[in-house]
């Protein structure tokens, strides 16, 4: 309740992109906006799509529905319906509704006065998702090329695409991205351990403050970030894997088509080995 009667402070008009005065307004504790109704729409479009194209199917269980791209015969063109077009109408859908999800993210963090810090960060997991249906299909001439949507099927087409390279994790990018994802979880998770420390303290004592937190670290590896760094840390390295794991499949078909490890030739004809 003091959250929300905090929150009273903020919800004044004005802030928008895009609807003037039209949907800025709130239901509950949630902003509306013009790219929240759009948010919806797109939403419930495409969920509808999924629903639909199960029903094509021969089963509702969860793990097994598939809603595949079309063949490849169709290249970059509209498919019929049940032969890759519902897959075409919900990548559109998903598109529409993450795209408006970040600018009614937009529209939240005019409202409270704030950086744009929260929407620049889902924009790396859009371009992510943009790079597997929409970049490396275009460069390589077909919708075909794009991951099918549905558990299953999904990691069969991650373990064959990674086959397809012989293996996929000598790719460079694949490389980078990973040690990126792993740094930013050992980065929070030792940051998530430190705060609970120090606002956790044992029987009797006293709750701590940022200086405990920074000494702890100064201790340990000679240096503290800071309680402000570490957050902006996080934010690069979380940002940083995103966009990195969709350059990693980028790369691979369109600019290198064979198998990965024929990549790092070059590493073994440096002359400091002959």
């Amino acid at each position: 309740m003091a959250m929300l009667s905090f929150e009273k402070k903020y919800r004044v008009r004005g802030g928008t992109l895009l609807g003037g005065d039209l949907f800025d307004f709130w239901v509950g504790p949630f902003y509306v906006g013009f790219f929240g109704v759009t948010t919806l729409f797109f939403t419930i479009i495409g969920v509808a799509m999924i629903l639909y194209g199960a029903s094509l199917g021969d089963t509702w269980n969860v793990w097994r529905i598939n809603i595949a791209p079309p063949d490849l015969k169709y290249g970059l063109g509209l498919a019929p319906l049940k032969e890759g077009g519902i897959w075409q109408i919900v990548t559109i859908c998903a598109l529409g509704a993450f795209c408006s999800w970040a600018l009614r993210q937009a529209e939240i963090c005019r409202k409270l006065g704030v950086g744009l810090h929260v929407p620049f960060a889902f924009s790396a997991a859009i371009f992510a998702y943009f790079s597997l249906v929409v970049i490396r299909p275009v460069l390589m001439g077909a919708w075909g090329h794009g991951f099918p949507y549905g558990i299953l099927s999904h990691l069969d087409w991650v373990s064959n695409t990674g086959y397809q390279y012989l293996h996929f994790h000598y790719n460079p990018m694949h490389m980078v991205a990973v040690t990126l994802f792993f740094t930013n979880c050992l980065a929070l998770a030792l940051h998530s351990a430190l705060v609970l420390s120090t606002l956790n303290p044992g029987k009797g004592e006293v709750v701590k403050a940022p200086e405990h937190e920074n000494t702890y670290f100064r201790d340990i590896i000679g240096y503290s970030i800071g309680t402000l760094g570490i957050h902006r840390l996080g934010m690069f390295l979380a940002m940083s894997a995103a966009i990195t794991s969709g350059l990693c499949i980028i790369i691979s078909g369109p600019f290198w088509s064979r198998g990965w490890p024929e990549w790092w030739g070059w590493w073994l004809n440096l002359p400091i080995w002959h």
